[in-house]
């Protein structure tokens, strides 16, 4: 989401090897990060850094910022939309291609019709969604269910975090049923679950960043600031790090594919990949689930 803007070429090109090198395989963009410099950065890369058959590609579509109506996922504009993502990307095909966003102003028959496309012609290999909410999913899900044959839903992109377990209430459920799996995305609540606000704003955080700060100071409040102690409390106990609690968390709750991470730097995504050996015993987990969830949630 970042590369293009706060994350220059030369600097995504040394986090993908990183992260190839490790064995991570999952990159995840989307048409609109970055006004399309994601994919045209990535899609460079993937001629030149790593091999295209060693990348896991997920890519979204759906919104339109520029178009007459915030969303849209016709069958005209979702199939236009692959097109020109899989030009940026230099490649014949993804291997996740996501709904970015529900679009009520589309029956889903025409929707999931372009997604069947997608998958006949060889353009995308799967198909998942982005940020819908547990009945969108179930929706759509059930209506590829319908019949044997057509290309069913394997994935769900959300938020999901301690500081942000919404998906447990109905979306987590939902997505099990369904068959598929969640994709976390944020999965250290937007950076303060790596406790680098613990003690104030680093001026190197997002949160002093002006376009990047209305992203991060929802988890700035009392609640996240409890949930972020019991983390360290955590952490110290372990001789971990914050940030490997946090992730080791996300990373292995029942239901979750892949915990999304979006460093900025090389030196993040380094510290980020220590993790990867990282398990919670189950006291802590149950700790930290008691200290995290919402009432009804």
């Amino acid at each position: 989401m970042t590369w293009g803007k706060d994350t220059s070429e030369e600097e995504a090109g040394q986090q993908l090897t990183a992260f190839a090198d490790a064995g991570g395989t999952l990159v995840d963009t989307a048409d609109i990060y970055t006004g399309g410099q994601s994919e045209r950065i990535l899609g460079r890369l993937l001629r030149g850094t790593v091999r295209r058959e060693d990348v896991v590609v997920a890519t979204k579509s759906g919104h339109t910022p520029e178009g007459y109506r915030p969303v849209d996922t016709s069958r005209r504009h979702l199939l236009a939309s692959l097109d020109a993502s899989l030009r940026r990307l230099q490649t014949d095909y993804v291997d996740l291609w996501q709904l970015h966003v529900f679009d009520p102003h589309t029956p889903p028959e025409e929707t999931l019709s372009a997604l069947e496309t997608a998958v006949a012609s060889g353009k995308a290999r799967y198909v998942g969604t982005g940020n819908l909410d547990a009945w969108q999913f179930a929706t759509l899900a059930t209506w590829q269910r319908a019949l044997p044959g057509r290309v069913p839903l394997v994935s769900v992109g959300t938020e999901y975090s301690l500081l942000n377990r919404a998906a447990d209430h109905a979306l987590r459920p939902a997505t099990a049923a369904g068959d598929a799996h969640l994709i976390a995305w944020s999965p250290l609540g937007r950076g303060v679950l790596s406790a680098k606000y613990r003690n104030g704003v680093p001026p190197d955080s997002r949160a002093a960043f002006p376009h990047m700060a209305p992203y991060v100071e929802p988890y700035l409040d009392d609640r996240s600031r409890r949930v972020v102690e019991s983390v360290c409390t955590a952490a110290e106990g372990l001789g971990v790090s914050p940030l490997a609690v946090a992730l080791s968390w996300a990373r292995d709750q029942a239901g979750v594919a892949s915990a999304v991470v979006g460093p900025r730097t090389l030196p993040q995504l380094e510290e980020i990949l220590s993790v990867e050996s990282i398990e919670l015993p189950p006291k802590i987990r149950e700790a930290l689930d008691d200290a995290t969830a919402r009432p009804g949630r």
